[in-house]
């Protein structure tokens, strides 16, 4: 496993309450501030929310470097394959 895959989580199911039972999710986009973005998940059978989730801006820039990064790497091992 390589640190990429835990860059980022994101719910598909959460225990809900109501339901008594782990149930499948939607996320929300609640609120975009300056500095993170809040977002809710809820539940997909009887709608109460389940949890909650804040993207922080800091996070979001790595993410970005990161990918970026990535990208650059895949161009440099292209390049150099065509070369040999």
């Amino acid at each position: 496993m390589s640190a990429r895959q835990f860059e980022e989580f994101r719910a598909s199911s959460l225990y809900c309450a109501a339901c008594g039972k782990a149930q499948p999710v939607r996320e929300r986009l609640l609120l975009v501030l300056p500095d993170r973005e809040l977002f809710e998940y809820t539940c997909e059978v009887c709608g109460d929310s389940v949890g909650k989730r804040e993207v922080t801006a800091a996070d979001t820039i790595a993410q970005k470097l990161a990918q970026r990064s990535r990208q650059a790497a895949a161009l440099r091992s292209d390049r150099q394959v065509r070369i040999l």
